[in-house]
């Protein structure tokens, strides 16, 4: 599967964006998804993650209540609703897809990454 992100951008602290990720391929319900962020010098960290048929979700204790991963089969695409934002969010956001298994916060899991997408969050 190939997977290309999308929506980052520039953004005042308290306010909201949305990142999308759209799988190409076949079998895109047979994936757990994932999003992963990642600053300079320092290791990708998870983010949140949606099982196969989406409705199991996990996140990352520092974004919960404020972010919601969402997917839509129909069209082969995973969301990443981000409010609230904050400068600490600024990181280049990567999608994963996972083949069978389950939802899982180790990136080392995830068979499949998209190119990334910078998100800035200015205070």
């Amino acid at each position: 599967v190939q997977l290309q992100a999308s929506g980052g951008g520039l953004v005042q602290a308290g306010g909201s964006l949305r990142l999308s990720c759209a799988a190409s391929g076949r079998a895109f319900s047979s994936y757990c998804m994932g999003w992963f962020r990642q600053t300079p010098g320092k290791e990708r960290e998870f983010v949140a993650a949606i099982s196969r048929n989406g409705d199991g979700t996990l996140y990352a204790d520092s974004v919960k209540g404020r972010f919601t991963i969402s997917r839509d089969s129909a069209r082969n695409t995973v969301y990443l609703q981000m409010n609230s934002l904050k400068p600490d969010d600024t990181a280049v956001y990567y999608c994963a897809a996972r083949q069978l298994g389950y939802v899982s916060r180790r990136s080392s899991v995830y068979n499949y990454w998209g190119q990334g997408t910078l998100v800035t969050v200015s205070s």
